[in-house]
C-alpha cells in the first residue's frame, strides 16, 4: 500500500523525488506519513482539501479489501 501512495502523490507534485511516505503501524490501524516539497502542497491537497480527501478514500478503499484500517496525514 505504501508504494500505491508513493506513486499516487509523486504523479501530483512537480519534484517528485522530494516525495516522502512514513508507514507507522500502531494499534490496529496503519498510518501514512506524506512529506512532499513546500511548493507542491497545495497540489496534494486540493481546492478545499478535495484531492487529499480522495486519496484517502482510495487508501481506505484498499485497506479494506485486506482487512485493514488505514489513515493518511499530509505533514509540512
Amino acid at each position: 500500500m505504501k508504494e500505491l501512495l508513493t506513486y499516487i502523490v509523486q504523479s501530483l507534485v512537480e519534484k517528485p523525488d522530494e516525495v516522502s511516505v512514513t508507514e507507522r503501524a500502531g494499534s490496529g490501524e496503519t498510518a501514512f506519513e506524506v512529506r512532499v516539497s513546500e511548493s507542491d502542497m497545495g497540489k496534494v491537497i486540493g481546492r478545499q482539501g478535495r484531492i487529499v480527501k480522495e486519496i484517502r478514500i482510495l487508501m481506505k478503499a484498499v485497506a479494506q479489501r485486506k482487512g485493514k484500517k488505514v489513515s493518511v496525514e499530509i505533514l509540512d
